[in-house]
């Protein structure tokens, strides 16, 4: 096992959308130079928004440059899908991972939107991936919510229509949100996160998304922000939807962590692993051949340790580790919150 099967740490890339806040500079500590900041791209191969190495070997090289050149560190599983005869596997050149996770900043309502699925996006957009996003809410104001759907069937026609006359919002079903819900948002699913709500989401990497409806607004320039009306149209489920209910979730525990699934699909399984060690007190970890690991860190800090050396890794509140498949076994120690994400 080569020796360079460490985890690192990552650099996001960010985003200043018109409907970001400053959060993720002032509680993550991401040093971000935007105003607004709304996203921070934080595990990312997408060139829209790539993310880079900030720790160890690789410091400085962007994380596709490092997959180019370390295919397995990817995993069986991903090294599979991409060599297939599958569809999805003509979607991803050398170095890309099937997945993207970022922090989400809503100081203001995100645009209603549609994202296509793959099979929509194949045939409309080049042969890029569609997209299915999993959302876990960090935090949420008293009266945040976020649109999930329609409340009942519609047509196209009906849908274009009110957002001509600016009466869409009555057909959106709006549920309220709180700190620690997750929201599966498949491709396909009219959605838009709310004012007041920060998320970390995870989805795949695209970054398709199909405006439907934007309140009018507009940017620091004046001018109104794009919409892609018979895109989404075309794209989106229009049949009513079931308010979303929250999973049943159960955590289990071990000698100074415990974990719990938040969301397991075709495309990403995401658990949440809370770490609370003692002095003296460690807890091992190692991912194995099938699959990377993505430690996204929503909480609180520590130390990541290796057998026979003494330079520990820091991590706080807001980083992202990658941790190569087949990794070596490591140490974490703190007291911390994870999101444990694998592809």
């Amino acid at each position: 096992m080569s020796m360079e099967n460490k985890p690192f740490l990552l650099r996001p890339s960010g985003k200043d959308y018109l409907w970001g806040g400053t959060r993720l500079n002032d509680e993550f500590a991401k040093n971000i130079d935007m105003m607004p900041l709304a996203e921070t791209w934080e595990c990312s191969t997408h060139p829209d928004g790539p993310s880079y190495v900030a720790s160890g070997a690789f410091k400085g090289m962007s994380l596709t440059e490092v997959l180019k050149a370390h295919p397995y560190f990817l995993g069986s599983h991903t090294l599979g899908r991409y060599r297939s005869n599958s569809p999805e596997a003509d979607s991803f050149p050398s170095g890309q991972l099937p997945i993207l996770i970022k922090f989400i900043d809503a100081k203001r309502d995100l645009s209603i939107q549609v994202h296509p699925t793959d099979q929509y996006a194949r045939e409309h957009e080049n042969g890029q991936p569609g997209k299915t996003e999993m959302w876990y809410v960090l935090d949420a104001a008293r009266d945040a919510r976020l649109v999930y759907g329609l409340k009942h069937d519609c047509d196209a026609q009906t849908i274009r229509q009110a957002i001509s006359d600016g009466t869409v919002e009555k057909y959106l079903q709006k549920v309220p949100v709180k700190k620690d819900d997750l929201f599966l948002i498949e491709a396909g699913t009219i959605h838009a996160i709310g004012a007041g709500t920060l998320i970390a989401e995870i989805q795949e990497n695209s970054n398709l998304t199909y405006r439907l409806y934007d309140y009018n607004r507009t940017d620091n320039n004046g001018r109104k922000r794009s919409l892609h009306i018979e895109k989404a149209l075309a794209a989106a489920n229009l049949n009513g939807s079931a308010e979303p209910q929250q999973p049943l979730r159960v955590l289990k525990y071990r000698q100074g962590t415990a974990s719990e699934l938040l969301c397991r699909c075709k495309y990403f399984e995401v658990h949440r692993m809370i770490v609370n060690t003692e002095r003296r007190q460690v807890v091992q970890y190692q991912s194995d051949e099938v699959s990377f690991r993505i430690l996204l860190c929503v909480g609180g800090c520590g130390t990541i340790s290796y057998e026979n050396d003494t330079c520990d890794l820091k991590f706080y509140k807001g980083d992202c580790l990658f941790v190569p498949a087949a990794s070596i076994q490591f140490s974490i120690h703190g007291q911390a919150r994870f999101l444990d994400v694998r592809g």
